[in-house]
């Protein structure tokens, strides 16, 4: 029995499962083959079936048949838990987007006071130790552009006060009015 809600369209199951999202992969009584090369739950190969006698088969092991690889001479699919298969699927996306690395990104400006500094150098540092890249950037306005030696100085303080746990991954970089340098964390 298939454990999500299925709608039949086109010959197309969509399985609503995770906030309404929509999945094209056919299930059970939408795969349109007549024939199939069916793998069983524990990944035996059980050979080219027909696809009444590989529904049989799903359903007296109370799983569904998910037809996995649809391009190909004849058809593959597979016998599993449907819905225990979206879940695994679902939350091996959301681990994979919650370790993925980010740039944050900081800016000064030439003027920018010793507390302010230390105040954003202290996030920076804290950035780094969560394993994130950092865009550490000086932004000119009006007639700072005159005082692009104070950006430099600036982003050369930045890297000495975070020798301990930062590298440079891009060095100083000046477009417009904005000089900026990636720093990342040692590993």
């Amino acid at each position: 029995m298939p454990a999500f809600f299925c709608l039949q369209e086109g010959g197309i199951t969509i399985a609503k499962g995770m906030k309404g999202k929509a999945d094209k992969t056919r299930v059970n009584r939408g795969i349109k083959a007549k024939e199939l090369r069916v793998i069983g739950a524990d990944g035996e190969q059980l050979g080219v079936l027909p696809l009444s006698a590989a529904l049989e088969l799903a359903e007296e092991k109370g799983l569904d048949l998910v037809e996995v690889a649809a391009n190909a001479n004849p058809p593959v699919a597979r016998i599993m838990d449907y819905g225990k298969y979206k879940y695994e699927l679902t939350k091996k996306m959301k681990k994979n987007k919650k370790n993925a690395v980010q740039v944050k990104e900081i800016q000064f400006r030439p003027k920018t006071d010793e507390h302010d500094f230390q105040f954003k150098l202290k996030h920076i540092r804290e950035f780094l130790e969560k394993g994130n890249r950092v865009k550490v950037g000086v932004f000119f306005r009006g007639r700072e552009m005159a005082y692009q030696d104070k950006g430099r100085e600036i982003l050369a303080r930045v890297l000495t006060e975070l020798d301990d746990i930062a590298k440079v991954e891009k060095d100083i970089e000046h477009t417009g009015r904005l000089m900026f340098m990636v720093i990342s964390p040692k590993k």
